[in-house]
């Protein structure tokens, strides 16, 4: 097994970008986006960002409410986002707002959008219930083709991770992380009807005090690469390889000074592809955060890869999900 030890590569500039940092994605030309979940403990709003890897510059937008995810799409400067109960697009340069899936969980409360996936025109995102505690938030599927939201699962707790892959007899796997159940799960996902089969384990962490948050496929997509969010006080965090087939831990990257690990995100810096790994300074009281100086902030570590893999921007503009005709 090899571990590496992670090096740090910024360090936002204020408290409330620090609070909750997620969702890394390559957008080329030596930038990532990442998204402040939320502003502050008590914050309603939260932002895309995007940095400039080289220059480690960051610029920040915020949105109109706390977001779950944030992509890249076919219009430039604007992002597929999930905010609060509602998926949007962003536009960066104007701050405009449009939403295109209202009304998310409406038959719950006390529930937002979380972490998502996209999977060719798709979206599979999911929701978290803010007191972590009921198993009634839903994961779901807005099939491109007809403009529909659909509801995949109703028992989660804290949708976190997800991945897909299409297998040789082109069914689809959906690797999925609720993060309270600290597993990593698979299920068929039938896009078609709209369903997913019962769900087997591929990596168990019950043993462990982490909680299993954002997760990518590797480039070759034999193993999943997940962030552990630690609640308790070790000298640094962590990011695993898992190997898909058996569950083996293949790999281990360090985060020094930080346990709260929220996502991983491959990109390419400096020739080289590297993981980059997001961290959070939430729950921690002051004491806590005197012993874990780099929470909070955005690290880099050494791979073996040649490609960052699969991160595709969301396929449509404003224009296409507004459409009538949908």
């Amino acid at each position: 097994m090899k571990v590496v030890e992670a090096e740090l590569l910024f360090r936002p500039d204020t408290e409330a970008l620090r609070f909750l940092p997620e969702g890394p994605y390559s957008l080329g030309n030596g930038r990532v986006s990442w998204v402040g979940i939320q502003h502050g403990a008590d914050s309603t709003v939260g932002s895309v960002n995007i940095l400039d890897l080289k220059s480690r510059t960051n610029s920040s937008y915020v949105l109109p409410g706390r977001p779950g995810f944030a992509f890249p799409t076919a219009e430039a400067g604007v992002f597929v986002c999930g905010v609060e109960r509602s998926v949007g697009m962003f536009d960066i340069a104007t701050g405009k707002w449009c939403t295109f899936i209202h009304n998310v969980d409406n038959a719950v409360g006390n529930t937002i959008i979380n972490d998502a996936v996209v999977w060719e025109d798709n979206l599979i995102f999911g929701c978290k219930e803010l007191e972590f505690k009921t198993k009634k938030a839903g994961l779901y599927l807005w099939r491109c083709k007809d403009g529909a939201t659909i509801p995949l699962r109703t028992d989660q707790i804290c949708s976190n991770g997800k991945a897909v892959i299409r297998n040789a007899d082109s069914s689809l796997t959906l690797f999925d992380i609720d993060s309270c159940t600290k597993q990593i799960v698979r299920q068929k996902l039938d896009i078609a009807s709209g369903k997913v089969s019962d769900e087997t384990v591929v990596v168990d962490l019950t043993a462990e005090n982490v909680f299993p948050d954002g997760m990518i496929l590797t480039p070759d997509h034999k193993s999943l690469i997940v962030a552990l969010y630690d609640p308790g006080d070790p000298a640094f965090g962590s990011a695993r390889q898992y190997r898909i087939a058996d569950g083996h831990l293949e790999a281990v990257w360090q985060c020094p000074g930080s346990p709260r690990v929220t996502c991983p995100q491959l990109v390419q810096y400096d020739g080289k592809v590297k993981l980059l790994l997001t961290t959070a300074v939430e729950h921690m009281p002051a004491d806590q955060q005197a012993r874990h100086p780099n929470a909070g902030c955005l690290f880099l570590g050494d791979t073996e890869f040649t490609s960052i893999g699969d991160q595709p921007i969301f396929p449509l503009s404003r224009a296409d999900v507004e459409s009538p005709t949908r």
